[in-house]
This record gives structure tokens, sequence and C-alpha cells, in this order.
């Protein structure tokens, strides 16, 4: 065996290179963490073929003066930290000061910058070799510029692990967005291969981060997105969460950041996965950009090489408070009135064009009275025609016999008693009565008085329920609309008793882990509380002694299992909440109003009404979508109106 030796400079540079620099978007995320550290407002970034061929980073901050040139490219160089109080609080995006020895060791690199107050700006240039790099003077504004051409020049294996130059692009662009959201106060401009790709403009007030939001991820987000705020126990979230009608096949639109970091940690992710549980449908991921303040002393960024885990102090204590915030913000969606802007369209000023009666195509033509007109009784078969929604009837029983059919009799000719004719003049005189008719118009009622869902019209199918409101035309699927109001009754119910728990007739034996029972032993007052009462019996065994009346039919061993592996992972568990949630999920599929039950107008009405005061109305239990709009510019343009 060789003996113990040093390596040299250069290799452990490139070896330590793989940890911070894996493609371009690497390079991208630690040069611009930099430039906004500097104090930067304008970041350019350019790259030609993926950002293999050529980075380059360039900001107005402070710039870095020319005697800290050189050792900007040695490794654990640093302005951000001092003292391990410093680590403990990290404040900035980078700390590490590894960033561009690594970057330096990949690539050709050329670092340029101008300090502020200075008057000349000076360049330093490191080819993958040791850092004992020259200064030499440079023309360049206050900032700095960072060039990185030929990634992986000189490590061959590594380059052949590179991807094509879209897919490499589509990494660097996906790291530049997240960092865009990330600082909303700061421009930022993207090219590719000298073609401008994105250019943001600062955005200070909300519309304007809305704006940028809708750039980078897509307008439609914005227009199914809830906005959310809310701070306690010292944390602060903000930000949006899409709709659960709006989720996606994967997990490409979710953007999580903490003190202004974006992250991907297995807490959060699963505190935001819990909190859309019972309104999103399965298989689907949903969407959402946040941001978490708290105190940096209370989370340690310093996990991962390249900061994108975190670890924090009271990890049960941010879980609880992401689930409850979003678990809130998702059960206060309801349908309501959509403001004016929201009525103008989405996400554009654009005012739409008026047609149909909006547009007065109809002014000075009677409106049609579909009762049946005065003077005109009877029906085709001579019967007495029926008037639709009088008293509140059923539209489930109705005929429609009173429509202007019924109105047309045979009998009478013309004088020249053609063939043929007499049914034509007696049409004739018939739609002449229903002209000279005076119209009954429906009760006036003033657009900010009529309900979010409108008043029910009538009924398709025994399935789904339309209704009328101030926009245009409501679709609601009555059976998932019933399901969702009752599954939330059934949920209040259940929680105003309480967890009602039994003792089991035989108790049951589960052999687990040490690890597992240490934790079974730890944390028995949440089970007790949650209505599952068990004892150790040996290093290696539970008896489980009682379980929740709900759940006497489930398989307590399983169930007891996976509460403990969530106990361990994230210090709380909801299994219990999860089971007695399906049972009760079931019950009210089974006790909904089903399909081709025929309702009155009185019932749809109710309905719509309940829907308007229940939580999560808008997605049934399965997560399925209860109702939707068609507004009058959108029936308009579906039937080519004044165009």
């Amino acid at each position: 065996m060789s003996r113990i030796h040093l390596l040299s400079p250069r290799l452990a540079n490139q070896i330590a290179a793989g940890e911070v620099v894996e493609r371009p978007a690497n390079i991208v995320k630690e040069l611009v963490e930099n430039a906004l550290d500097a104090g930067a407002q304008q970041i350019d970034v350019d790259a030609e073929q993926g950002g293999i061929k050529l980075l380059r980073v360039r900001d107005d901050g402070h710039g870095i003066g020319k005697d800290d040139l050189p050792l900007s490219l040695s490794r654990h160089a640093t302005s951000k930290i001092t003292t391990l109080d410093d680590l403990e609080a990290v404040g900035t995006m980078g700390f590490r000061g590894e960033a561009l020895a690594s970057i330096s060791s990949v690539s050709r690199l050329t670092l340029t910058s101008r300090e502020e107050g200075a008057d000349e700006a000076w360049q330093v240039k490191a080819e993958g070799r040791d850092m004992q790099a020259e200064v030499s003077p440079a023309a360049h504004p206050t900032g700095t510029t960072v060039e990185a051409r030929d990634l992986f020049f000189n490590t061959p294996a590594r380059r052949k692990f590179l991807r094509t130059e879209k897919t490499e692009f589509s990494h660097l662009e996906d790291t530049l967005k997240k960092l865009a959201l990330s600082r909303y106060d700061v421009a930022f401009t993207l090219r590719h291969n000298n073609r401008v790709i994105h250019s943001l403009r600062p955005a200070t007030r909300t519309i304007d981060r809305e704006k940028r939001v809708a750039t980078l991820l897509n307008p439609q987000f914005m227009d199914n997105a809830v906005h959310i705020e809310t701070e306690a126990a010292g944390l602060t979230i903000e930000g949006w969460v899409g709709l659960p009608t709006f989720s996606r096949s994967q997990g490409d639109m979710q953007y999580f950041f903490v003190n202004g970091r974006a992250v991907r940690d297995k807490l959060v992710v699963h505190a935001i996965k819990q909190a859309y549980r019972d309104v999103l449908y399965h298989g689907r991921q949903p969407a959402f950009v946040l941001y978490l303040w708290l105190d940096p002393k209370l989370v340690d960024v310093n996990v991962h090489p390249t900061k994108h885990e975190v670890r924090f102090r009271d990890g049960r204590l941010v879980h609880d408070f992401i689930f409850r915030s979003l678990h809130r913000a998702l059960a206060d969606v309801r349908p309501e009135q959509p403001s004016q802007e929201a009525q103008l369209g989405s996400g554009n000023n654009a005012t739409p064009v008026a047609t149909g009666t909006e547009a007065g195509e109809f002014q000075g033509q009677n409106r049609l009275d579909w009762q049946t007109p005065r003077g005109v009784s009877g029906s085709a078969n001579g019967a007495e025609a029926a008037v639709p929604f009088s008293g509140g009837s059923s539209l489930g029983g109705s005929s429609f016999g009173g429509s202007p059919a019924s109105a047309f009799q045979s009998g009478g000719s013309f004088s020249d008693n053609r063939p043929g004719q007499s049914a034509v003049a007696e049409q004739l005189r018939s739609y002449e009565q229903l002209n000279q008719a005076t119209p009954q118009p429906l009760p006036e009622t003033d657009a900010e008085d009529i309900p979010p869902l409108g008043f029910a019209l009538a009924q398709v199918h025994g399935v789904f329920i339309l209704a009328q409101n101030a926009q245009g035309l409501v679709i609601v699927d009555m059976h998932a609309a019933h399901e969702r109001i009752t599954y939330e009754r059934l949920k209040v119910a259940v929680d105003q008793q309480g967890v009602q728990s039994q003792p089991l007739l035989v108790p049951e034996t589960l052999h687990v882990s040490e690890r597992e029972a240490d934790a079974a032993e730890q944390y028995v007052d949440e089970f007790r509380q949650l209505g599952v009462e068990i004892a150790r019996m040996s290093p290696e065994s539970l008896m489980i002694r009682q379980i929740p009346v709900l759940l006497q039919q489930a398989n307590v061993g399983q169930l007891v299992t996976d509460m403990l592996s969530d106990l361990m992972e994230h210090g709380a568990s909801d299994r219990i909440l999860a089971h007695r949630n399906e049972l009760l999920s079931t019950m009210a599929c089974h006790g909904s109003v089903r399909a081709n039950r025929r309702l009155t107008l009185p019932e749809m009405n109710a309905l719509l009404r309940d829907m308007e005061a229940t939580e999560r109305s808008g997605q049934c239990n399965h997560g399925r979508p209860t109702w939707t709009q068609m507004t009058m510019s959108e029936l308009d343009k579906l039937f080519m109106r004044g165009q």
C-alpha cells in the first residue's frame, strides 16, 4: 500500500469542486449569490452553449479591492464570517469561501472588479492550476464580472457527464428563476447565445412582484393562486399557493425559500403535502412560491455544500406552522365575487370587447317572454300549457310545455287557401301575439346582491346544476359538491366530540426495533392524545391496548408503525387523522345526493348557498373540482359573437 501523502493543491481543488460544481447551473448559483451579497441591484448573466463554453456574471455591487483579488480565488477565503458566532447566524447567501476556488479549478476563470470609490479596476486570471495568479489593470465600472470558460476542460471524465446544451441551459434558467424569485428588489437579465431570455426589472410593489412570478412561472399560476401571509411564534410565512384545481403532474412549480435562500427540505415538503392532502387529486403535485422567515440562529444552513438543505432547531414547530398556515389558507377558499380586475381578464390590462347585449346588439327588440303569452290558451294537443318556474316548481318535473311552440296552433288559412299555408299563417299570428304581449321581467336584483354562485336555473341529466351569477354561467357537479359539504360537516361533528377510544378486547403485540421502542416511550403522550395507548413490554416489543373507535377495523399494527416513523422523522404524526378522514370521506360519499336525482329549484339554491359557506368547497373529497365559471365574454367568444 502506498504511503500517506498530501494531495496537491490543484487536485484537492478539483476534488472539492465536485461538491460545488456539477454543471453550469451550479456556477450561476454561486456567482449570483456572491453578487447579491455584494449589494448588487443589477445582475446580468450571459451563457453560451448552455453555459459550457462561457458563463459570464456581471453585477454593480461594491466590488473587490486590488489586494483581495488573488486571495478571493483561494479556498476558504471569505469576507462574510469571521467567528463561530457568525456561522451560527448566517445572514448572507454565501459564506463557505469555496465557490471561486472550485470554479477556477475546473474552468478558465477571469475575475474583473472595481471597488466602490476606487479609481481603476483590476483583473485576475486562473486556468485550472495553482492559485498563484497575477493581478493586472483593467477597464470596468464599479462592480464585478466573473467569466468561466470551457467548463471541465481539464477534467474530461466529468465533462462526459454533462447533458445536451438544451438540458444544461434548462437547469441554468431554473436556477436563475429561483434567485430572481428570492430578490424582487434586484433586476436580472439572462442571455443565451446572445439572445435575451429574461429581462426583469426591480419589483417593489405587490402587483410588480405578482407579474414577476407570472413571468417566471406561468401566468395561469397567478390566476389560480391564493396569497397568504401569516405570523406566529417568531415565524412568518408569505407567498402564493396554487388552488388544488391548478395542480401539476410533477413538482416543477414548487419554490420554497428560507430567509431568502431556495431550499428543498423533507420537513417542508411533508408539511405542504399534508396541507394539500384533503383537497388534491391523487397523483397530482401542488404549485407554490413560499417564503419562510425566522431568526437565523434557529436554522442551520451549513448542512450541504450547495446549501440546498437546511436544518431547523425546532423542526416540529416549523412543520406545524407551515401545515396550519397552508391548511387554513386552502380551507378559506370559497366561491366569491371576483374583483373588477379579475373580471377584466387574467394577467393583462386588455379590456375585452363588448359583444351581445353588452354591445347593444339587441336594442329596440322586445325580450322574448318564455311564459305563455296573453290571449293564447291551450297547446298542440289542446291541453293547458304549463308555466315553467312558477311557484318554485321542480325543473325535474317540468315538461317545458309553456315554450313558444305551445302557441303554434293549427287552423285558419290564407285567403287563397294554397296548400300548406294555413299552418304558416297561424304561426305568424302567434308571433304577432308574442310581440304584443306585455313582458313579465324577472325580479330585478342588484349585481352586488347576487350570491357568488348565483341562482339555479336548471339541472342537466340529473348530474349538473346550471346557475346564473353576475359574471355569467356557473356549472356545479351536484354529487361532488354535496359530498364535500357532508364530509366537512362530519369532520366538525367528530372534532366536537373529541377522539373517542375503546380498549382492545385482546391487546395486540407489536415487534419493533429497539430504536422504535425507544421512540414509542418518548412519544407516549402524543399517542395518548390521538387515542392510542401503548406500553413497552420488552426492548423490542410493544403492546397496543387502546385505539380510536372509528379505526377499529384498521390494521392497528401497521398504523402504529407508520405513526412511529412519522414521529421519529418529523416529531408529529397525522396517521390517525388521515385514517379517520378516509373513513368519513367514504361515509360522506355514500351519504351524498346521487346522480340522476331530480332536485327542485329551492333544493338547488340551498346546495349553492351551502357551498358558499363550506370550507374547501371548490373540490370534492377526492380532489376533483366541484364547480366552474363561464363568463359572458367567454360565452360570447365561444359562439363568435361580435366577431
